[in-house]
């Protein structure tokens, strides 16, 4: 939703082309714009030698933009709260035999609350990302409520499920009726120095999307064998921890069976991957806790909700019931397969994001 006046507003720049893009539509609106680049990457680490490499010139980029913009640029360092809040995290997930999402930490926990302190600072009155999302404003004392992205395919709110009322008030998306190749085309037409930059698909501090390798040589995590079993708990194999394996898992079991396995369970009191066929996969219901809600105060004692277990994941209808203490039962009308705990589930009344929660 477009502001109906001119403002001052905070924009996370990255380097890439849906931020870039997006600190230029609100430029050319006639708002006053100032781009902040977070640094949350630490280069010492071998492993992470070409990701930082890349990094430096997503900076480089980043400050480009702004001054062909003609807006100001500053980098702000959140890299100490970045590892405690982010790296810490996931780390410590895996090694609970959950998997991890991230994204949605760094985006409540530090890019939305950068940004929000900064633009305090400067005297903004909005923060903005390139995220493909649209919040939505029903006057003083509303809720300021967030809606998917106009195109399905690049619609980002799941990330987005934990901002409050304060950063989400503050926000602004105006890449949230865009489409990636109208981004693009914006780009071009402005000869924007991230116009055809590859979108990356990986999480942004682990390279190569192997987080396995990065876990062990960050020395996040050490090899430690114990035991593949079935649901009857007969011994299979044995693996090296159970945090380099996730819920759905197919390859890496290196287990001679007369039909696929999967891993169903990751149990870290004993230490035990629980595997089985892909039948048992399937789940008809979860639990949720940590729960944060954005379209109500509280949510009511039970409601129907379109429930999205993962970020690709189409979404299913559900019945959520609220239990005490911020968790959900949840129940599907038809069972999804490899539910898996760590990751968000986030409710939705058709493109209204009604909050979620951590399953467990």
């Amino acid at each position: 939703m477009p502001l109906t006046r001119k403002s001052r507003v905070v924009v996370g720049i990255s380097g890439g082309v849906d931020s870039s893009v997006a600190a230029a539509i609100l430029k050319e609106q006639g708002h006053e714009v100032i781009g902040v680049n977070l640094k949350l990457w630490r280069p010492d680490l071998p492993v992470c030698s070409e990701k930082s490499s890349r990094l430096s010139d997503s900076l480089d980029d980043a400050r480009r933009v702004c001054r062909q913009l003609g807006i100001e640029f500053h980098v702000v360092d959140r890299l100490g709260q970045f590892e405690r809040e982010v790296i810490a995290t996931f780390a410590a997930e895996y090694r609970a035999g959950r998997t991890p999402n991230p994204c949605v930490l760094c985006n409540n926990r530090v890019k939305f609350e950068t940004l929000a302190t900064v633009a305090r600072a400067l005297g903004a009155d909005h923060i903005a990302t390139g995220h493909y999302a649209r919040v939505e404003r029903h006057g003083a004392g509303g809720r300021v409520l967030l809606r998917r992205g106009r195109d399905p395919l690049q619609d980002q709110s799941y990330f987005l499920f934990q901002l409050n009322q304060e950063h989400l008030g503050m926000a602004l998306f105006p890449l949230g009726d865009f489409a990636k190749e109208r981004t693009r085309e914006f780009a071009r037409a402005r000869q924007l120095p991230a116009a055809d930059k590859k979108q990356s698909q990986e999480i942004c501090f682990v390279p190569g999307d192997d987080y396995c390798r990065f876990l062990i040589e960050s020395g996040l995590a050490k090899p430690h064998e114990g035991d593949i079993v079935d649901r009857h708990g007969r011994v299979l194999g044995r693996h090296t921890g159970i945090e380099f394996f996730t819920v759905g898992q197919r390859r890496g079991l290196r287990i001679a069976a007369p039909r696929p396995l999967y891993v169903l369970e990751l149990d870290a009191v004993r230490n035990l991957v629980i595997v089985g066929q892909a039948d048992e996969l399937k789940r008809d219901a979860l639990r949720v806790e940590r729960c944060n809600w954005i379209a109500f105060v509280e949510p009511p004692s039970e409601f129907e909700a379109l429930a999205q277990i993962r970020h690709r994941h189409p979404g299913q209808r559900a019945t959520a019931i609220a239990l005490p203490g911020g968790t959900v039962s949840v129940r599907f009308s038809t069972p999804q397969r490899a539910v898996t705990p760590g990751q968000a589930c986030v409710f939705y009344d058709g493109d209204l994001l009604l909050g979620g929660g951590w399953i467990t």
